[in-house]
């Protein structure tokens, strides 16, 4: 495999310096949580080799309220970025074809690409609200495809697949024999209700997500794998004890503290998320005539567009954005799209540094006109 570096990561906050940064609005979780927010101490655990798929009451915690799943069908990973690299390393070979939606996550890309497989992408549009073309997935699938890669909600539009549009490629797979792989990382944010785990669809769906973005803690790597294959189970397992053998014994007890108030956390959460996004949309009303946007209906990031290009040019304008007006935001370029896009992540900011952020926005925009 060849590895290259990905724009997210190496222009990422925690690379260039959060010293440096006065509003960051690049970052796709909330904010991020400590042991004290969560109303944690740690016990004296026993540091262990842990059960291997992770813990048994983890595994359950994660399915609770879906009948169609058990923790058998659940593998923990190291973050969502863990659980795809184990897919795409264990079920991809360059003799292989991928159809994945695009814009993306980059991991969702680039570790494909780091296999030398043929990939072929599906394009989402601004004009049709960023939804996915069925038409053209079905025309991308052909003999040697292996998996078709979407998100929902989506990173980084934060727009969300219909169940009726899920329902479709569900049984397009199916009859394909191709591997749905169904990025699920912000399903814990939904304001017009949740779709069902995907991977309680068929056994040839797999769902991957983590506590990262939802639940403001990327810093445990907690992630997961659900599929209710048992043989691509055993797959994924043999990859994840090549490479780690089991999980961090810390990292699952947190977890299991966490997610035994999940329904509490979720729903407060999903509320302040709501007022924020309005904040975001207020915004956009008012500087109309500089940026549009398709509003988010998941997750805490979004995606606009700049109407007409800023005095100086693109790269001139993010400059004076960060250097003059302390803000930062993920360009387009991060997601393989034009700059003309950028991501704008409403949750992690307090919400004076959400206005802030937008205002400098704003304000580098105008410069100049």
């Amino acid at each position: 495999m060849k590895y290259t570096r990905m724009p997210i990561e190496i222009e990422s906050p925690e690379e260039y310096g959060y010293e440096k940064i006065q509003y960051n609005l690049s970052e796709s979780s909330i904010t991020d949580q400590t042991l004290g927010s969560l109303g944690l101490q740690i016990p004296d655990l026993t540091l262990l080799y842990n059960e291997h798929k992770g813990s048994t009451a983890l595994r359950s915690l994660i399915v609770k309220d879906h009948a169609d799943l058990t923790h058998n069908d659940v593998l923990i990973t190291s973050g969502a970025a863990g659980a795809l690299f184990i897919i795409s390393s264990s079920q991809l070979t360059p003799a292989d074809h991928l159809v994945v939606v695009r814009p993306n996550y980059a991991t969702n890309l680039e570790t494909p690409r780091a296999i030398g497989c043929e990939i072929t992408f599906i394009d989402l549009s601004f004009d049709s609200g960023f939804q996915i073309d069925m038409a053209a997935v079905e025309a991308a699938i052909k003999p040697t495809t292996k998996i078709l890669s979407i998100t929902t909600p989506h990173n980084p539009t934060g727009t969300i697949v219909t169940r009726g549009t899920m329902d479709r490629l569900v049984a397009l797979t199916r009859e394909r024999g191709v591997i749905l792989l169904v990025d699920e990382t912000y399903a814990g944010i939904s304001y017009q209700g949740r779709l069902p785990i995907a991977a309680s669809l068929g056994d040839h769906v797999i769902s991957v997500s983590s506590l990262s973005k939802s639940f403001g803690i990327p810093g445990i790597r907690i992630g997961w794998i659900i599929n209710k294959n048992p043989r691509l189970q055993e797959t994924f397992l043999a990859a994840k004890e090549q490479i780690s053998i089991s999980g961090s014994v810390l990292d699952e007890w947190i977890a299991e503290q966490v997610l035994t108030r999940q329904d509490e956390i979720l729903t407060a959460t999903t509320k302040d998320m709501d007022q924020r996004r309005q904040i975001v949309a207020d915004w956009v009303r008012k500087e109309g005539d500089l940026v549009e946007w398709v509003k988010p209906e998941g997750g805490v990031v979004c995606f606009p567009r700049l109407k007409k290009e800023p005095a100086g040019g693109l790269d001139a304008f993010y400059r004076r954005l960060l250097h003059q007006y302390g803000t930062y935001v993920g360009p387009g370029h991060w997601f393989e799209q034009p700059d003309t896009f950028m991501r704008i992540g409403y949750g992690w900011p307090s919400v004076e540094e959400l206005k802030r952020g937008l205002e400098g926005i704003s304000l580098a925009l105008r410069e100049g006109h």
